[in-house]
């Protein structure tokens, strides 16, 4: 019951990340002030699909210097990690929601590391090389500063489980009642998921297309379904740890697509950042802020017990 339920989740997963495509396209579109995807089916709802298609289809090609096998696994190595995210989901039945679910999470969390490293390594590209380097000192830097927000929260209720979370925020969220923390946690995930203004693993300009400038065809749409997979947990997980954590009301998920919207509303507002800055806004604005609200919370249960 557990696979049958797993993989039905699954199936719903890559159908909303198609449709978070055509929704960034859109919205993209919008901000640019033209119109976006609209000629394949209605409105273009049937664009995510046909370009699937194209993709999928398409030539691949693979290199002659490098590490083959490690150039070949490595993407699918990466969307299995992003599909085992989902197995958090917290309900109380027919899936995995143990009580150890936010050390789960951090496991997993670091291994995305190792996926964006192996791929930028294998393919003997220089640009992949340097865009992994980039995205690995990004993801590691970043990583301190969201953990300590976890470890913040997790001091506040006491437990590990996801579960809890909508029980402990039944009367007061924690977006109101840490809302520093809440934009810090904001700011790590575009970090973490290599998203504007911080995708320097990405960076046109100088890096071609970063880690991934090697890969085509189903292996690059492997990498390109890991990352928005991974965007829309990271959406999910925002709600669940400060708007309530109410994961059977409507509301909830709507603040999900309300964050998944977030994270397209940045792209097309904000430049990229230096990369000296977004070292500096880790290691010296962050970082102190986050150990803060640490020492605080630990203190304040002192002082509760």
């Amino acid at each position: 019951m557990f696979f049958f339920n797993f993989f039905f989740l699954l199936i719903f997963i890559f159908i909303g990340v198609a449709y978070y495509v055509l929704l960034e396209r859109k919205v993209l579109g919008y901000i640019q002030f033209r119109k976006g995807p609209s000629k394949v089916g209605f409105f273009g709802l049937f664009q995510p699909f046909s370009d699937a298609i194209s993709l999928f289809s398409s030539e691949s090609y693979f290199i002659y210097f490098g590490n083959l096998f490690i150039y070949f696994f490595v993407p699918i190595i990466g969307l299995v990690v992003s599909c085992i995210f989902w197995v958090l989901y917290p309900v109380c039945f027919n899936l995995v929601s143990f009580n150890l679910g936010f050390v789960f999470f951090i496991c997993c969390s670091g291994l995305m590391v190792y996926f964006i490293m192996m791929a930028g390594w294998s393919s003997n590209s220089m640009y992949s090389l340097i865009g992994g380097i980039r995205s690995v000192a990004q993801s590691i830097s970043y990583e301190v500063c969201m953990f300590m927000i976890f470890l913040s929260l997790v001091i506040f209720y006491l437990g590990f489980s996801f579960l809890d979370l909508f029980f402990i925020q039944s009367f007061n969220w924690f977006v109101f009642f840490c809302f520093p923390l809440f934009m810090v946690f904001f700011s790590c995930l575009l970090a973490e998921t290599n998203r504007s203004p911080f995708d320097f693993a990405e960076g046109e300009s100088e890096l071609v297309s970063g880690f991934n400038l090697e890969y085509s065809s189903f292996l690059f749409s492997f990498i390109f379904l890991s990352e928005y997979m991974n965007m829309i947990f990271m959406s999910f997980l925002m709600s669940l740890f400060f708007c309530g954590g109410d994961y059977y009301s409507y509301f909830f998920f709507f603040s999900v697509l309300f964050f998944c919207f977030l994270f397209v509303w940045v792209r097309g507002t904000f430049p990229r950042y230096r990369y000296d800055k977004l070292m500096m806004l880790c290691w010296s604005c962050y970082l102190p802020l986050v150990l803060n609200y640490l020492f605080f919370f630990c203190f304040l249960k002192v002082i509760i017990f």
